[in-house]
């Protein structure tokens, strides 16, 4: 086994990890999320402009819109050339293999290509992160580099540990290796979405990167503390918080989208509900129940919305597909039943 880097798993860290496992479910099931292709375009470009406005590309969200929509824009050529790469980087985000070093070298070169003369490559001169003259983080020496990215990749593939918690650790661990001479604040975040939506495939449009531009100044902090603790417990409680609360952004926009289409419950959804109300019970016995066929259409028009409204709840959510899957009635599935 690759040595572990050094984390604590926090309690806030595992009801973080609950709630995302709880949230992330109701967005892929429950709402139509995974099928709009146009808000996938929108938090793609959302994700590109606050990922690189937090390494301070001046850029506006219309801007890098236009520039990923191939329109002329009035800035600086290199931060057009960083957009037009991290949208090379991220449009290729689920070929990467993320437990690979060549797929993350792979990935810097398509961040950094024509922006960087060791594009693609580990760093060979020291580097450092200063506030003014002030040295806030010096990377390790270029000679340890390859050795320690090996080893923390290595880790990873082996690790048993949920994949939510892996991307939080690896994004820290990218920063504090610091492997390249630019571009490491990018390819953590990079990486970290990597794992997650290796985990669920949603979580590759989802804005993540939104939410900790809007709140630098923690996510800054999260670093510098977990960097003097030399232990990444409060890193990892800061991200999980970020994912948290992008996708229960994601999916209250997507809910309160559906709910003008559907705020009735339907004949066949209250009968689903007056069945729950004798107990817990599975797919296939709830359309048994009602006597309906229950094919994944059936599911969709039927027991998805109930899942979205949170009217009824899984009892294994983070195994939706479980063969022991089976839903139960919630406090707001009975009251939407009077």
């Amino acid at each position: 086994m690759a040595n572990k880097p050094p984390y604590t798993i926090t309690e806030k860290a595992a009801d973080y990890l609950a709630k995302i496992v709880e949230t992330v479910t109701r967005l892929e099931y429950g709402t139509e999320f995974k099928r709009d292709i146009r808000l996938h375009r929108e938090n793609r470009v959302k994700t590109i402009h606050s990922s690189l406005a937090i390494e301070g590309n001046a850029l506006t969200l219309g801007e890098v819109t236009a520039v990923i929509e191939g329109k002329r824009v009035a800035g600086k050529q290199t931060e057009i050339k960083e957009v037009k790469n991290a949208y090379e980087a991220y449009d290729k985000i689920m070929t990467f293999d993320p437990y690979s070093v060549g797929d993350f070298l792979k990935a810097h070169e398509l961040m950094t290509e024509g922006l960087l003369e060791e594009s693609g490559k580990f760093r060979s001169k020291d580097v450092g992160v200063f506030a003014g003259d002030v040295a806030v983080h010096i990377g390790v020496r270029p000679q340890f580099v390859p050795d320690l990215v090996d080893d923390l990749f290595d880790w990873a593939k082996e690790s048993e540990l949920h994949p939510v918690l892996k991307s939080a650790i690896m994004h820290y661990e990218i920063e504090i290796i610091h492997p390249f001479a630019d571009g490491n604040g990018r390819m953590g975040r990079l990486w970290q979405t990597l794992l997650l939506a290796k985990w669920n495939e949603v979580f590759a449009w989802i804005p993540m990167e939104l939410i900790l531009y809007r709140n630098r100044p923690e996510y800054y902090r999260a670093i510098e503390d977990a960097r003097s603790a030399n232990d990444s417990g409060g890193f990892i409680e800061c991200t999980l918080s970020t994912v948290l609360n992008s996708i229960i952004d994601q999916a209250q926009h997507q809910e309160r989208h559906e709910e003008k289409h559907q705020v009735e419950l339907t004949v066949t959804q209250r009968n689903i509900l007056n069945a729950l109300e004798e107990g817990t019970l599975s797919r296939k016995d709830i359309f048994a129940k009602i006597g309906i066929s229950g094919d994944t259409r059936a599911f969709k028009r039927h027991i998805g919305p109930l899942l979205s409204r949170g009217l009824i709840k899984m009892t294994v959510p983070d195994k939706p597909n479980s063969k022991l899957q089976k839903y139960r009635l919630t406090d707001s599935g009975r009251a939407a039943m009077r």
